[in-house]
């Protein structure tokens, strides 16, 4: 099975012709990190939510793995604490991606604003299929770059299938919003945090730098390390929606209740809203502005039957339903001890008003223990646990 040449293809679609990562792309058999898969059966409400995947067999359908490999589209490879690896043909998953194979671009993304030389010691958070490491193996050297994760078992098959495509660099299994055993020039997150780990910045040498995604809100950060120990940088307007760091083999369950409660709930207050229903997980902007002036909201969204159903849920018990009807009226109902979709409109009629939203291109300071403050004009805000 001849590989390269879709290797080459991927490569020509998502790098410039003089960029260092395009021959980076071309050579790395991507087929060999995802050889089994979960594909989308139903729709996912949300990033919690109760969506229904199917196993893909690489080797049973060779067209399709290698479609399908070398395609710019991340590739989940376990659901839940179900890995594609361990899953027989016909089998499905129900739940939300744990772990995947990020899509090419976004990779080739997060190294250019790593702005990476030759001789530096990259740290690599998030291993997952160990596709990304090999892109920094095969551009740095072996030697140069080390990866961690949560999860053993997915430590342990990205060793291998790196092995296999000729790669060797250092990966360790390790809880990486804790303490590091190491310095490093650059650190690349392919996994979301909030705030960024104080570790992380005591890990990065002077000047060095980080890029990483907050949490809940889909922003890319970049930050160079300050001779106080802190970092400054800013949000960038590319975007990337990362899977958020976890402790244990899947995300607390209590999340799903959350929505599956708000659901049908009768609210305590219920109002007509000006604005239309929207799925806030695919309006980034909404989205990254809620998340970071209003953190920890969890969404559901569903369309069926001529109607939209959109639900925001938090650990503090509020909750909001919004229900589109055919003729468009928007009815919300809304619980707890703040209201929710008041939040997201107030945001919304603020984009109308000025025509765009302030945390995308803001500034970012953070301190040494992580706390993230954003400014841009006379606006700011702060993150932290």
């Amino acid at each position: 099975m001849d590989w390269k040449p879709h290797a080459e293809r991927l490569a020509e679609q998502v790098t410039h012709a003089m960029s260092r990562w395009r021959p980076v792309v071309a050579s790395i058999p991507r087929h060999e990190f995802v050889p089994r898969w979960w594909a989308h059966e139903s729709a996912a409400p949300g990033p919690y939510g109760s969506a229904t995947w199917s196993l893909n067999v690489g080797p049973a359908d060779p067209e399709q793995w290698m479609r399908s490999a070398y395609a710019d589209r991340s590739r989940v490879t376990r659901v839940g604490p179900h890995h594609a690896d361990d899953a027989r043909p016909g089998d499905q998953a129900t739940g939300s991606p744990t772990s995947s194979a990020t899509l090419p671009s976004l990779i080739v993304s997060m190294c250019q604003h790593a702005r990476i030389a030759d001789g530096m010691h990259v740290l690599d958070v998030g291993t997952g299929s160990g596709y990304g490491t090999a892109m920094l193996a095969a551009r740095l050297g072996d030697d140069r770059v080390t990866s961690v994760d949560v999860d053993p078992y997915l430590v342990a098959s990205a060793e291998d299938r790196l092995d296999r495509a000729g790669y060797r660099p250092v990966v360790r299994t390790v809880d990486a919003i804790g303490p590091l055993d190491g310095e490093w020039d650059r650190i690349i997150a392919t996994v979301s945090v909030r705030p960024i780990p104080a570790s992380w910045l005591a890990a990065l040498r002077p000047g060095g730098r980080l890029v990483s995604s907050i949490a809940g809100a889909g922003l890319l950060l970049t930050a160079d390390r300050t001779p106080d120990g802190g970092a400054e940088g800013r949000i960038e307007w590319d975007r990337a929606g990362f899977m958020t760091t976890r402790t244990g083999p899947d995300y607390p369950p209590e999340i799903v209740d959350r929505i599956e409660v708000a659901r049908t709930a009768e609210g305590e207050h219920v109002a007509v809203s000006r604005f239309p229903v929207v799925n806030v997980m695919e309006a980034w902007d909404l989205w990254s502005m809620l998340g970071v002036t209003a953190p920890g909201i969890d969404h559901d969204y569903r369309e069926g039957c001529g109607t939209r159903t959109a639900i925001m849920a938090h650990s503090d018990g509020s909750w909001a339903r919004a229900v589109e009807a055919p003729d468009g009226e928007v009815t919300v109902h809304q619980g707890g001890p703040r209201r929710l979709w008041d939040l997201l409109d107030a945001i919304r009629a603020r984009w109308l008003r000025e025509g765009s939203l302030p945390v995308n291109g803001a500034r970012a300071t953070i301190a040494p223990d992580g706390v993230i403050t954003l400014r841009r004009g006379r606006w700011s805000t702060t993150i932290a646990d």
